[in-house]
Formats: C-alpha cells, sequence, structure tokens
C-alpha cells in the first residue's frame, strides 16, 4: 500500500478531529508531523530491535515532567511515521485506524503515561 504525503497528511488531521478534543486543546507547544521512517538514532535511542518497527515518537517532557523551570523551550514534537504504518496496513479503513491510534499513543506520552498505563486503557 502506497500514499501520497499529502493524503496521509489529510489523515493525520482527520484522526486529529476524531480523538477526544480535550485532550487535542491540551497540546500548547507541540508540533506534530510525520517522516517516511525514523532515523537511526531515533531507533538506537527507543531501543527498536531489528525485527521491530517505530510506528510513532514522542520526543519532549511530559507534562508530568515539568517544573516551575520548564519555559523557553522548544516544541515537544510527535512523529509519524508513514512507511512502518503502511507496512502495517491493508486499506484505507485500517490505515486510518493505525495513524489514529499511533497518534493517541504518542500524545498520551505527552500527558506523561507510560507504555503499561497506555495498553491498560486501551483494554477498557
Amino acid at each position: 500500500m502506497d500514499i501520497s504525503d499529502e493524503l496521509f497528511d489529510v489523515l493525520i488531521s482527520k484522526a486529529m478531529d476524531e480523538l477526544p478534543q480535550q485532550y487535542i486543546r491540551g497540546l500548547n507547544n507541540v508540533a506534530i508531523t510525520y517522516a517516511d521512517e525514523p532515523s537511526p538514532e531515533q531507533l538506537l535511542k527507543q531501543g527498536v530491535r531489528e525485527n521491530q518497527l517505530l510506528l510513532g515518537l514522542y520526543e519532549g517532557i511530559p507534562l508530568t515532567k515539568r517544573g516551575a523551570g520548564y519555559n523557553l523551550v522548544l516544541p515537544d514534537k510527535i512523529t509519524l511515521f508513514k512507511k512502518p504504518i503502511l507496512l502495517l496496513s491493508h486499506d484505507e479503513i485500517s490505515l486510518f485506524e493505525r495513524i489514529k491510534r499511533t497518534l493517541w499513543h504518542e500524545i498520551a506520552h505527552h500527558y506523561g503515561l507510560d507504555h503499561g498505563r497506555i495498553h491498560e486503557l486501551e483494554n477498557h
């Protein structure tokens, strides 16, 4: 499966519209972007092994870790990785759901949730 960057961007915007808006409105100073694939440095830093895929990445300081000295900082960044997401998607519906789930997962990291808590919430 392959799609244009423009359509991928549209699907990210549509996913943002469908996620709970109270969490979207709380994304102050957060850039949401996409790249074809994660860099070797991103893979290494995240501990991604050769047989694993990285679909998205939150880079920044979670809200729960910010103190009084948190100011004048670059925006946090959420990146969705197009090629790994496409690799796991069988059609446009599964692609959109994968984008939405990945975006939600990375937004949860911004709010300070770890993988265990994210999976716990997803399973309820």
